[in-house]
């Protein structure tokens, strides 16, 4: 079966119109900021950690000292885990204290 003309155009054209228009938005272009000045690894920690409702803590609701003393903890094996155990002894403490208080500044909670 054949699509029509107008079915194609609108199927790449406005998706591609909304994609342009995300982009070039004020907010779109804050939180690329933010992103593209995120230590390596901070962004992927709200893939677990971002839903309120889970198991897991929603890292918004600590302190840059908080995560830092849990990782640290995870990263020694003083803190039991699944994963973030071998998550945690990727990174050095530098790195550690980096993404904490990276967290943290998104949230406010940087103290």
């Amino acid at each position: 079966m054949m699509r029509s003309r107008s079915r194609l155009v609108m199927q790449g054209f406005l998706p591609a119109c909304l994609l342009w228009f995300a982009l070039a938005s004020p907010a779109f272009a804050q939180g690329a900021g933010l992103l593209l000045n995120a230590p390596a690894g901070a962004t992927a920690c709200s893939g677990c950690h971002g839903a309120s409702g889970s198991a897991l803590p929603v890292l918004s609701t600590l302190t840059a000292a908080q995560i830092e003393d849990a990782m640290v903890a995870f990263s020694s094996g003083a803190r039991d885990a699944t994963l973030m155990n071998r998550i945690a002894k990727g990174f050095s403490a530098d790195e550690i204290r980096a993404i904490a208080q990276w967290i943290a500044a998104q949230s406010g909670a940087s103290k």
